[in-house]
């Protein structure tokens, strides 16, 4: 019978609970850390990972991912940022792609899926080159180039477009572009001309300013996403406090309380002993002169409305009813806010406060409800600031819903980026096989080891297209190889994969638009996260020693 001779060091001896003994070996519990270019190639897998699980979501062909949340909740999207943003991952690499993704949602609005799929593509590349033997840096170094190459070349085939207040057309191309991979693409153009007059509503286009905090979004379940519209002004989910109150008020002065509407009641470290009847109608009384004293305060204002972010009780109800002032109670803070903004009133803390020229002004505010459940919400329209817009979302399901929120966002950030720069490149593909033949000849002019990294950049540039003609059950390589020839004989850059099947590649011909700063964005985001990823060659726990 052999023995195994078992260092005392490595090995920890126990019982079990029936006292038999066991062995538990340390090397066991420890799992070993890679260092070094086996560090590197395995953050490349992880974010490889993360890549090929949106890859499969891009462009108008894409597919949409089912998200669980802990609770039970579902969301179904092809909304990078979201897919990612919902996403449990694990792996610190996987992480920096989740909030590279963010950083585009942030920046840009739009290309969240795209940025995150070129950054795997690159990660993708530079592992072959890392089997060669080329230096991380190098490689970095390479990028970095190659980068800056095709960044200079977007703006050498990006066109101005020209647009405004009355010739929307460029606008609306582009926002139907962005809209064309949602759920909501069945109504797309009314998503798309809802997005531009939104924009345009708010728009400094002077400035080139576009304050996104005068665009509320809103949704209800109900109703089919054809009755989505937008509501030149405010709209709240709210209805008027009592029933009897009228459904609606013309020329409306609003006063905007952020106090609550009843009497001072004693701090909480004091309490009332009440002994007496006489004591309590003392009270009573009390309590009906403050009230009488608060609702003559708002009248002698001449308002016509009360707006309260606090509640208030019955009494002060009935109070308000029978002295013909309607009121709105629980309204919430940035609600509130955006009703000072809209009505150009401002925001009243004490009723000692209360000035004529404190008032908001709207032209009507009135209650409107939906279907057979008889739910209510408040309009209210012909705002003084004609600036501030709302759009209300109408969908089957509240999945259906959030989707028409992310894609009436992405299609706003679209028309946004045209307003602050309007230069444009074209979509389906045909921005990045042009980048990618530019990368292509500049690396062969290059001396130095970093052509093979230039040429890897090109060849990550062309996932692009390749997923977009996967996405859209065609023939990858077959169809990017054709594009890109004919990109090269015609000396046209407008080429690209034609997803819908059309029988036309110039994305020109198609109005497939792009907004230049959201190309130039990727390309130089998911560059810096690559760079980063190739310089970190181990991952250190901290508070946990090494043995």
């Amino acid at each position: 019978m052999s023995q195994l001779a078992i260092d005392p060091n490595s090995a920890v001896y126990t019982t079990d609970e029936y006292g038999r003994p066991f062995i538990i070996l340390r090397e066991q519990g420890r799992k070993t850390r890679a260092h070094g270019l086996e560090a590197i190639k395995s953050h490349i897998l992880a974010a490889k990972t993360v890549a090929n699980i949106v890859r499969t979501s891009l462009g108008p062909r894409g597919l949409d991912k089912i998200l669980i949340s802990p609770d039970g909740e579902i969301t179904v999207t092809n909304d990078g940022a979201t897919i990612l943003g919902q996403m449990e991952v694990e792996h610190q690499i996987a992480k920096l792609l989740v909030q590279l993704s963010k950083s585009q949602d942030d920046e840009i609005g739009d290309g969240t899926t795209g940025v995150v799929v070129l950054a795997g593509a690159l990660l993708e590349q530079s592992e072959a080159l890392l089997d060669r033997g080329i230096h991380p840096i190098r490689i970095a170094d390479g990028f970095d180039r190659a980068c800056a190459v095709a960044v200079k070349h977007l703006d050498q085939i990006c066109e101005t477009i020209q647009f405004s207040s009355d010739d929307t057309e460029n606008l609306l191309k582009t926002a139907k572009t962005s809209l064309g991979s949602k759920i909501v693409s069945k109504e797309h153009t009314q998503f798309a001309q809802i997005a531009v007059d939104a924009v345009l509503q708010v728009a400094d286009l002077e400035r080139r300013d576009v304050p996104f905090d005068l665009i509320k979004v809103d949704g209800k379940v109900g109703g089919s996403l054809a009755e989505t519209k937008l509501i030149r002004g405010v709209l709240l989910d709210k209805d008027m406090s009592h029933p009897q109150m009228p459904r609606s008020v013309k020329d409306a002065r609003l006063v905007i309380l952020t106090c609550p509407f009843e009497p001072p009641r004693p701090k909480t470290k004091h309490k009332l002993d009440i002994t007496s009847v006489e004591e309590f109608n003392k009270l009573r009384e009390y309590e009906k002169e403050k009230f009488a004293d608060m609702i003559k305060r708002v009248k002698d204002t001449g308002a016509n409305l009360v707006i309260c972010q606090w509640g208030f009780d019955d009494e002060a109800n009935h109070l308000l009813m029978q002295n013909e002032l309607p009121a709105v109670r629980w309204v919430g803070g940035p609600e509130i806010e955006l009703i000072a903004i809209a009505t150009q009133g401002r925001i009243v803390p004490r009723f000692e406060d209360l000035t004529k020229e404190k008032l908001g002004k709207a032209g009507i505010v009135r209650e409107i409800s939906f279907g057979t459940t008889r739910d209510k919400m408040l309009v209210i329209e012909d705002c003084a600031n004609t600036r501030a817009v709302t759009i209300f979302v109408r969908g089957s399901n509240k999945m259906i819903v959030d989707e028409g929120k992310r894609a009436l966002h992405d299609a706003i950030c679209a028309v946004r980026n045209l307003v602050v720069d309007n230069r444009v490149v074209y979509g389906g593909g045909s921005a990045e096989i042009s980048s990618s033949i530019a990368v292509s000849n500049a690396a062969d002019e290059i001396p130095s080891i970093e052509q093979y990294a230039m040429r890897a950049f090109a060849s990550a540039l062309d996932a692009i297209p390749l997923a977009l003609a996967e996405n859209s059950g065609l023939s990858p390589i077959e169809t990017l190889t054709e594009v890109r020839s004919r990109q090269v004989t015609e000396k046209n850059s407008k080429l690209g994969i034609d997803c819908n099947g059309r029988g036309e590649n110039d994305m020109k011909k198609q109005f497939v638009y792009d907004p230049l700063i959201s190309k130039r964005q990727q390309y130089l985001l998911a560059t810096q996260l690559v760079r980063a990823v190739l310089k970190i060659d181990d991952v250190i726990t901290s508070g946990q020693s090494e043995e």
